[in-house]
Formats: structure tokens, sequence, C-alpha cells
């Protein structure tokens, strides 16, 4: 099995259930809240974990996240390149409406202040052929992706948040893509997922992108192939952690030597999953779970 070494976020999630998302100059009563881990760094490598994976999760909190560190080590990943620093851990306030939607704000805190030496000893073990996932949640993107490729590691890039920044980094590096609609269109000025492959094929002729479609379920696609899965019906309760959950089951199968076909499908079956339960790291299931579901 492929080692997946992921440097991301690692974040304390702060989460407020509301009738509605909240409008400019509102006060709006909450209906519920909760603290959960999370960070899309975090919530993919306790996919990947949970999926049976083998990942070692690089990141930095504050000394208010250790409960963070444990909650990967529980999960059964590599928790020995998290390094803890002085500044407060990463931060994200969520809003869910009834209907499962949601919206983040995020401060990055620690997150931010990933140095250049964490950066050469995250990578100093590191064997030609493993896999780094990377998200866009911390800072010296573009020198994780040049040591990561110097070292000869395959790079998948889940690049959200989408920001200016973002398309700036060294994206021909990149083996595997994953972005949602909205990122898709981003990064290729097209809107429907057709015409967005095609134009990551042309842009990015090297690489594979999965598009995640939400409730439409999630499509592949390179230079010689289009594969699209359906998404399996559930009643969502909090779509909070989907994609990620969707990534960490994505990449675990990839890790572990499975078809494309079939890496799309058990993604598929996690993230529907996910969003039938409340919370970000706390709704990712487990591969028993996945397994046995819909069977």
């Amino acid at each position: 099995m492929t080692t997946i070494i992921n440097f991301g976020s690692c974040t304390i999630d702060r989460v407020f259930q509301v009738p509605h998302f909240v409008h400019p100059g509102e006060t709006l009563p909450s209906t519920g809240f909760r603290i959960h881990g999370g960070g899309k760094g975090l919530n993919q490598s306790l996919a990947i974990a949970r999926a049976g994976g083998r990942v070692k999760h690089a990141g930095r909190i504050g000394p208010d996240g250790d409960w963070l560190r444990k909650l990967l080590d529980e999960a059964g990943a590599d928790t020995s390149l998290i390094e803890t620093g002085e500044d407060a851990t990463g931060q994200a306030i969520i809003q869910v409406t009834p209907d499962g939607e949601n919206a983040i704000v995020i401060c990055a805190g620690a997150n931010g202040h990933i140095t250049s030496e964490h950066i050469r000893r995250a990578f100093s073990h590191a064997r030609p052929g493993e896999l780094l996932l990377v998200q866009n949640e911390v800072n010296r993107l573009d020198e994780i992706i040049d040591v990561a490729q110097a070292r000869g590691l395959r790079i998948a890039f889940n690049m959200a948040p989408m920001t200016e920044d973002a398309l700036s980094l060294p994206l021909s590096r990149v083996e595997f893509f994953v972005v949602n609609r909205t990122e898709g269109e981003a990064l290729t000025g097209e809107q429907s997922p057709g015409a967005i492959l095609d134009a990551m094929v042309d842009r990015f002729p090297h690489s594979r992108t999965i598009l995640t479609l939400g409730s439409e379920g999630a499509i592949y696609g390179d230079a010689d192939s289009r594969l699209a899965q359906p998404a399996f019906k559930v009643s969502p309760v909090d779509s909070t952690g989907a994609g990620d959950t969707f990534i960490g089951y994505f990449l675990a199968a990839l890790a572990n030597g499975r078809e494309i076909w079939d890496c799309l499908e058990w993604a598929c079956r996690a993230a529907a999953i996910c969003v039938t339960r409340a919370g970000a790291a706390s709704s990712i299931p487990t591969r028993e779970e996945v397994d046995q579901a819909w069977e």
C-alpha cells in the first residue's frame, strides 16, 4: 500500500445550526451549537485512515489543538509530522441550515505559519512514488509542491478554498486535481462538467481531474477517458465534510491499487454516508460502514 503524506490544515470547527444563512446586518439566533475537529487537511487524513489507508499528516497546531492530534492518532494516522507552535490553532465558523447546506468562514491561525524547515523535515524520509495530498489552507504551498516533486512524489491537489493565489502555483506538477464545479470554473472559465474536463485536459494534458458534483456524483477525466459515478441517494443532514470524505476514500483506494471506477464508487458511497450525519470529522464513516452500505 502506497503511503500518502497529507500536508494540510487542522482547525477547530464551531458549528451553528441556523434556520437560514445570516443576512448582512442580521442577528440570527442559533438552534444548536457544537465544536468539532476540522480543516480540510485533518478531515481528509481522517477519511484516509478510516478507509484503511496509510497516511502521515503534516501540519501545524497551537497549544489549544492537541486534541486534534489525538483525534488523528485514534483513527490510525501518523501524526509525527504535526508541529505545535505558540500561535492559535486555525478556526472555522460554520452555519448549517435545516436542508444540510453550509456556509464557512475560516481563520488560518497556525495553518498559516508553516516553515521551510518543517517542509524539509516532513519529506526527509519520503520515497519516490508516494502520494502528496495538499489543499489550499496552508501557506508555502509552492515550496511544498516543489520539494515533493524533487523527492519523486505524485501530487494530488484539492483546490479548495479557491483563491487567486492558487492559480499561480506550479499546477503543471499536479497529477490529480480534485475540484468541485465552482473550483473547476475558476480554473477553466467553463461551467458545464464536460467543458470543465475538456479544458483541464487542454491545459494540463498529463494530469487527471476528479470533478465532484455534490448530489450528482462525480466524474473522472484524463486525456484518454471519462468515467461518471452517480451519487447514492440519501436524506442529507449536513454536507460539511462530504467532499473531504470523498477525497480521502478515493485516494485510499487509489493507494491500494484499485481501479479508477472502483475508487469513484467507493468514495461516493462514503460521501453519501457522511451527509447523513452532523459535523465534519465526526461524520466520516469507517471502512466497514462503507463496505456494508447498499449491499
